[in-house]
């Protein structure tokens, strides 16, 4: 094929692989979030030596340039053992939409919805903050107002076992 026939974007070096964004909230970590971001650090550090491919390389770069400004800004938080109300760190036992669930409020980097723990910046845990048990709290969810009743707050750093 002809030099003629060919565009000069397809002699373009692929763009920069663009930062992950950080979050302007406080970096409110529990003392599990701290041991997570080391450990991703060591990781990335470790793949990032061990590389040579130039494209995952640049990839990893950008994760390592990530978690380590999270560690830099990172506050570890320590549990309260009997927390009165909720707040950062605790696991809150509630009932929404009949159905009881137990969360953790923790920070940005451990959030893990499915597994039941949420951010401290979350609607949910901004929602809950300062609720103790008994209370019941308003919370919008996609334009309808839906009314949360707090049933237990514990703050050992474990979701308690519901019998069965």
């Amino acid at each position: 094929m002809s030099r003629a026939f060919t565009k000069e974007i397809d002699d373009a070096p692929l763009p920069p692989v663009p930062e992950r964004p950080i979050s302007t909230a406080r970096n409110l970590v529990t003392p599990n979030g701290a041991r997570q971001i080391e450990q991703m650090v060591a990781a990335l550090t470790q793949q990032t030596a061990a590389t040579s491919d130039s494209d995952v390389l640049a990839a990893l770069k950008r994760d390592l340039r990530y978690w380590e400004a999270r560690r830099a800004s990172m506050e570890i938080m320590d549990p309260v053992a009997e927390p009165e109300s909720v707040r950062f760190g605790t696991h809150v036992s509630i009932r929404r939409g009949g159905s009881v669930k137990d969360i953790r409020i923790v920070g940005e980097d451990e959030a893990d919805p499915s597994a039941g723990a949420i951010a401290w910046t979350s609607p949910l845990a901004r929602a809950l903050d300062g609720a103790a048990p008994g209370d019941t709290v308003e919370f919008e969810v996609a334009g309808r107002e839906e009314d949360i009743v707090v049933l237990s707050i514990d703050g050992t750093g474990l979701i308690p076992a519901r019998p069965a």
